[in-house]
């Protein structure tokens, strides 16, 4: 979670300072050491009240903290969230608007074989192929 709030390790604050912002963000408080605790496993057990102040400081429902499935699905969101703050990146897609399928394609083993290239971990196909209207796109050989 604070890594997709801080994408920038070095701009990502302490846990006594992230244990302050939350403080004057939410009102709640919790300890920097319990967000450590926390963050390396060593504590698992959260209070009702320290859960949902951590839910509102993240911008996340407490489910989050609490269910698989809903934490893949806000990781997901996160995921597109930080990578649309890079300007290039959301010009990339807004030009990739009205393309057929097969240049979006395209472009998508293009990026796949770049991400390769610079070593970078493969991305789900499965949201590569989805195509707007819900049904599946079809692709001539493999793109990842």
């Amino acid at each position: 979670m604070i890594a997709a709030l801080y994408p920038d390790e070095r701009k990502r604050p302490g846990y006594a300072r992230l244990a302050k912002e939350i403080r004057e963000t939410t009102g709640g408080t919790i300890s920097g050491t319990y967000l450590w605790e926390l963050a390396t496993g060593k504590k698992r057990n959260v209070t009702l009240e320290q859960l949902d102040v951590l839910a509102e400081f993240f911008g996340v429902p407490p489910e989050y903290f609490l269910n698989e499935e809903t934490a893949e699905r806000v990781n997901s969101q996160l995921k597109l969230a930080t990578a649309l703050r890079d300007a290039r990146v959301r010009n990339l897609a807004l030009r990739a608007e009205g393309l057929s399928a097969e240049s979006l394609d395209a472009l998508l083993i293009m990026v796949n074989e770049a991400r390769k290239v610079q070593h970078l971990a493969s991305l789900d196909d499965q949201d590569d192929k989805a195509a707007p209207d819900g049904g599946q796109t079809e692709t001539s050989g493999d793109a990842t």
